[in-house]
């Protein structure tokens, strides 16, 4: 499956600095249009954009899912398994704590995937996962 629409995502930011140095510093980013209260990130495609908010933090709430505490509230990208596996790497190489860490779950069944859980600076939590096969994305 082709995305053709990008999503627009607007999430709360403690620090524009903050969110500069994870978004475009750590994951490599494009930064787009800005103002003192918001800046635009090229989120793989899609526009996501830091909103200040001063005194910001996010919630820890978290579901299990295949044994693994997942954050509730969080977003992310499917990505191809090679371009995960480099992430990954680059990510351990910066040695980024991990919520939870690079890994494949649901193995063996129509729905496997590696996935990945961090947190920005913020506390918003992100998730990078890629399918054995992608064609499964929405298979029950």
């Amino acid at each position: 499956m082709t995305v053709k629409d990008p999503f627009h995502l607007a999430f709360p930011t403690h620090s524009l600095l903050e969110a500069r140095r994870f978004y475009v510093g750590i994951l490599g980013c494009v930064e787009g249009r800005s103002s003192e209260e918001w800046v635009d990130f090229n989120f793989y495609g899609h526009q996501v954009v830091a909103h200040l908010v001063t005194g910001y933090r996010a919630t820890n709430d978290a579901s299990v899912v295949d044994g693994d505490d997942v954050p509730v509230r969080h977003f992310g990208i499917v990505m191809n398994m090679e371009n995960w596996h480099e992430l990954a790497n680059k990510l351990k190489q910066a040695e980024v704590q991990f919520l939870v860490e690079p890994h494949v779950r649901f193995e063996g069944l129509s729905g496997e995937q590696a996935t990945m859980f961090l947190r920005d600076f913020s506390g918003n939590a992100l998730e990078f996962k890629a399918f054995k096969d992608q064609s499964r994305l929405f298979a029950k």
